[in-house]
Parts: structure tokens; C-alpha cells; sequence
């Protein structure tokens, strides 16, 4: 049986994510500024994966999150949000 060390990396990396990231705020910021997503990535910097990384809502660089809000002349919090669960909000969790 062959399992990919692609996959496998994969599954840790979704394991160990016990919260959940949205890019949410950033879309909308393109779409103010007219601004399509990959010529966004362009002018900041960002690679086609880290590209694919955001729309999928998965963990960036804090290198990428700096091109980021350099490029948009933002802070952090105007492109990415944690998103709570249920069970940790109802338990006062952070």
C-alpha cells in the first residue's frame, strides 16, 4: 500500500488545526477595491500556493500575511479571522 508523504503531511496539518481561519475579510477588501485575487497576488508577492492556500482557508506564512497588509496598507485583523466553534465559544474558550 502506498500512501503519499503529501497526504500524510495533509492529515497532521488538519489535525493539529483546532481552530478554523477565514479569509472572508479579505475577499470583501479585494472586491472594494476592484481588485481581482490573483492580480492581487501579483502586485503583494504571493505564490500561486499560497493563492490556493487562502481560498481554501488554510494557513499562510506570517511573511505571506505581511505582503499582504503592506500591499492593501491594512492590519491583520482587515484580512483574517478566527472562527470559533460552538463548543468553544459556549465554553468560554479563546
Amino acid at each position: 500500500m502506498f500512501i503519499s508523504i503529501s497526504s500524510i503531511i495533509e492529515n497532521i496539518e488538519r489535525e493539529s488545526n483546532h481552530m478554523e481561519i477565514s479569509y472572508n475579510r479579505l475577499f470583501k477588501l479585494l472586491i472594494d477595491k476592484g481588485m481581482k485575487k490573483t492580480e492581487f497576488a501579483k502586485i503583494a508577492g504571493l505564490t500561486p500556493g499560497t493563492l490556493a492556500k487562502l481560498s481554501k482557508n488554510r494557513t499562510v506564512s506570517m511573511d505571506s500575511l505581511i505582503k499582504m497588509c503592506k500591499t492593501l496598507n491594512c492590519t491583520f485583523d482587515d484580512v483574517v479571522e478566527i472562527v470559533y466553534d460552538q463548543k468553544e465559544t459556549e465554553h468560554g474558550s479563546n
